[in-house]
């Protein structure tokens, strides 16, 4: 178990790095990070580290699928984070 609260640290922090790091290239006009890869590290474990990101960097804020998307994967994996560990 302490296992997984260490992978899902650290892929919360590499996804709100991953945000901050996505709006900086946005600003200069360089190359991006592909939305499929910003909601992929969501899906693995990094829906906090991406829906903190969002908000606080106010960061694909206008896109329906991060709006709705990131915290539709929150809540889902909490419902699984919750049934797992209750077992």
């Amino acid at each position: 178990m302490l296992e997984f609260l260490f992978y899902l640290m650290v892929i919360n922090i590499v996804s709100f790095c991953l945000f901050a790091w996505d709006k900086q290239r946005s600003r200069k006009g360089a190359w991006r990070i592909r939305e499929r890869d910003l909601l992929s590290i969501a899906v693995i474990g990094g829906s906090l580290g991406s829906l903190l990101g969002m908000y606080t960097l106010r960061h694909k804020t206008r896109h329906i699928k991060f709006k709705v998307g990131i915290p539709l994967i929150v809540l889902v994996q909490g419902i699984l984070f919750f049934y797992v560990t209750k077992q």
